[in-house]
């Protein structure tokens, strides 16, 4: 019995032991990302999540609500007449040749630290125009619960008006040609793209672009998982960037603003530039199948929630969960609602509550741990508009224990008279 209780405290006192050295700081950022990808790698083994399709089961109602909360935890959509094809536009020619090869430098690479992509992009962005700052602090702004699945490009935006003097642009429906005439003038653009790293499912990533090589056909980017000055081959940038809309990021000084706007050309305009991603979607839809076809609808879904034709939106995204369902387990890009929440907006907008909370619950259920702070929160929304104010309540304080100070949540709880 002595040795039998010798053994009790010696382990009791490792395991205490062990739990101290959890807490020091330092051991604590390089063990619990680790721990954190352990369990989701068991969870994931043992109820895979390519194996959930979300199936839409209402159809879209006819006028879209205007008595509902219009919150949104996103800019509003872009406003303009019902989405229609429209001819592609196509940006100035530059007035002299490219260079067949541009390298910019002064931008401070970093290594992304957990769930850290959007944030390490940005803080390396503003360092190439002199901001002192690093991925620590974009993050405490972009992510203040580290398990925060993604950043928003509305979100970078944000956080460099709120606490830079620079200027933050994001278009959609990019091409080569606009990203090397952006590196040429001496703007690294920050891509958002699909990316599929060795022995892993797909996942959302950004890559900040400081360079291009015609020749060798292609960009150099600083890539914050796995290493600087990553050359990317034109035709992965083409393939990987279609899975978000072709979604670019320009920063810049508010004195350099003129020139930007001449760089974009037809592009300037927001309208005129969703418009151009919308035909260049619908242009995808007849030209492709698999899983791009899945994004080629989900990109004219989105271009035209932006255009607030939410009722074709509803229709797209329907036929790109169709589509989904169709795809190879391994084909499949179950984490894409992470990143992207405009069927949120179609459906709540179409009056389809029920799919807006079955598709929420279903993003939700198939984490490894519910952190979405919009699934949460479009969630909320329905509940609410279905007259389930307790759950939405509910699911808004709930919004805020993953991103603390999360705009829309505190907006709808005080527009209901409730403490967060």
């Amino acid at each position: 019995m002595r040795v039998l209780a010798g053994i009790l405290l010696s382990a009791m006192a490792c395991f205490a032991l062990a739990a101290f050295v959890y807490r020091i700081p330092a051991v604590h950022e390089r063990l619990s990302w680790r721990l954190t990808v352990l369990r989701a790698e068991i969870q994931y083994t043992l109820n895979p999540p390519e194996e959930a399709v979300f199936r839409p089961t209402q159809v879209a109602a006819l006028p879209t609500p205007t008595s509902s909360p219009t919150a949104s935890p996103s800019p509003s959509p872009t406003a303009g007449p019902t989405a229609t094809s429209q001819p592609t536009f196509t940006p100035a020619p530059s007035p002299t040749p490219l260079p067949a090869a541009v390298r910019l430098v002064g931008v401070k690479h970093e290594y992304q630290k957990f769930n850290n992509c959007g944030p390490a992009n940005l803080s390396m962005a503003l360092s190439f125009w002199g901001w002192q700052g690093d991925q620590r602090d974009t993050a405490a702004y972009l992510k203040p619960l580290q398990a925060d699945k993604n950043v928003m490009p509305y979100e970078m935006v944000n956080f460099v008006q709120e606490n830079t003097t620079l200027r933050l642009l994001v278009r959609v429906g990019g091409d080569l040609d606009m990203v090397r005439r952006l590196v040429a003038a001496g703007f690294p653009p920050i891509l958002e793209m699909g990316y599929e790293p060795p022995k892993k499912d797909w996942m959302g990533h950004f890559e900040l672009v400081t360079g291009y090589d015609d020749e060798r056909r292609r960009l150099i980017v600083q890539d914050t998982y796995i290493m600087p000055d990553l050359p990317l081959p034109y035709d992965q940038v083409e393939r990987y960037w279609q899975h978000f809309n072709y979604t670019y990021l320009i920063l810049y000084p508010p004195e350099k603003e003129a020139q930007v706007l001449a760089l974009l050309g037809p592009m300037a305009d927001e309208e005129t530039n969703i418009r151009h991603a919308l035909a260049l979607a619908e242009r995808e839809i007849q030209q492709s199948q698999g899983r791009k076809l899945y994004f080629a609808w989900f990109n004219r879904g989105t271009n035209m929630v932006r255009l607030q034709d939410f009722y074709g939106a509803a229709q797209s995204y329907d036929q790109a969960f169709a589509v989904y369902s169709t795809l190879d387990l391994d084909e499949r890009p179950w984490r894409n609602l992470w990143y992207q929440t405009g069927p949120y907006f179609a459906y709540f907008y179409t009056g389809r509550y029920y799919d807006v909370i079955n598709l929420a619950t279903n993003i939700l259920n198939n984490m490894d741990e519910p952190i979405h702070e919009e699934s949460l929160y479009w969630r909320a929304m329905a509940k609410e508009a279905l007259g389930d104010r307790e759950g939405a309540i509910a699911d808004l304080r709930a919004s805020l224990q993953v991103h603390p100070g999360f705009g829309p949540s505190l907006a709808q709880l005080e527009r209901m008279g409730v403490e967060p």
